[in-house]
């Protein structure tokens, strides 16, 4: 039987912002990440994506629900628990531009978090696992005395994932790790965290907008819709029987390496603009762009309920 490590549930994040008004950032999502997994979470710019890692992380304080970490509450841990807890679960950052202090070599940048710790008893223990990670992330031992400014954006990445990897962590939250790197190197990047995961048995919190890319590496995916987890299930699952209106409209925008197959198929057009976190529509949160809409969408919450074994949606048509 799979172990969870990571339970969430009925998660919420509000954002006053201002003359009463509150933005919904995430409103009661709920998902398991079973140990050594990769989970993906997709969905457009402003889902909520990057609100629940942070979240989770506890960088944020939740509004409501909970977040289980091997069956410890994240968010009502003591300082000493929540010094431990960032031994475990630890983040890759989606910029690796702002994310890396310019002004700290990369060996500071990646020690910096062993010497909070305490992990080594030398400076000599210390830089050798230092180098060991830079090695392990595909860069060598030249590159720990330089700065930021002097790497490309995909080696800013790795030296991310090395200082995510210091603290010898169980669970690595991937905020959109590869979206700002050239295509090229975003497999690069991928391959990378796949062999450190069966290397290390790392379990992921893949999270992402590009779902070409999250298939890749992700065993289940989650699709955010304004806050709102609408559809769970394994990667080829969806990508072969996607329920949900929106997960089937996003699948469409992928292109196919194929003049004659992209030619014939059918690309789904979602008609408006992404309704306002602030002020989400009665009912479905997307059925002011869904083509399926019924009268019930404006009027019932659809409830997200297993449609079967390991998939489920939340939608009115199941």
């Amino acid at each position: 039987m799979k172990e969870k490590i990571l339970e969430v549930k009925g998660l919420k994040k509000h954002f006053e912002v201002g003359r009463g008004q509150i933005l919904k950032a995430v409103d009661d999502v709920s998902f398991d990440v079973y140990r050594g997994e990769t989970f993906g979470l997709v969905g457009e710019s402003g889902c909520g994506k990057t609100t629940i890692g942070r979240t989770i992380m506890g960088l944020y304080n939740k509004t409501d629900g909970n977040v289980l970490y091997d069956g410890e509450d994240v968010h009502a841990l003591s300082k000493e628990e929540e010094f431990d807890f960032y031994k475990k679960m630890q983040m890759i950052f989606q910029d690796p531009y702002a994310s890396l202090n310019p002004r700290s070599t990369v060996r500071e940048v990646i020690g910096e978090p062993m010497e909070v710790h305490g992990l080594y008893e030398s400076k000599k223990e210390q830089l050798d696992e230092i180098i060991s990670l830079l090695e392990e992330v595909g860069l060598d031992r030249d590159h720990a005395n330089r700065y930021p400014h002097e790497f490309s954006g995909g080696q800013r990445q790795r030296i991310g994932i090395a200082r995510a990897l210091a603290l010898q962590p169980d669970f690595i939250i991937a905020d959109e790790p590869i979206s700002a790197l050239d295509v090229s190197v975003q497999a690069q990047v991928v391959n990378l965290l796949k062999r450190l995961q069966t290397e290390m048995g790392l379990t992921f919190l893949f999270i992402a907008h590009d779902l070409s890319m999250v298939r890749q590496i992700s065993d289940r995916i989650g699709v955010m819709y304004l806050g709102n987890l609408v559809e769970l299930t394994t990667s080829d699952q969806l990508y072969e029987n996607p329920l949900h209106p929106y997960t089937k409209a996003l699948l469409s925008a992928i292109p196919i390496p194929d003049p004659d197959v992209e030619e014939k198929r059918e690309r789904i057009i979602l008609e408006g603009e992404l309704p306002s976190p602030i002020d989400p529509p009665s009912g479905c949160v997307f059925r002011t762009r869904c083509p399926a809409a019924m009268d019930i969408c404006s009027e019932v919450v659809p409830t997200f309920k297993e449609q079967e074994e390991g998939h489920y949606v939340a939608c009115h048509l199941y």
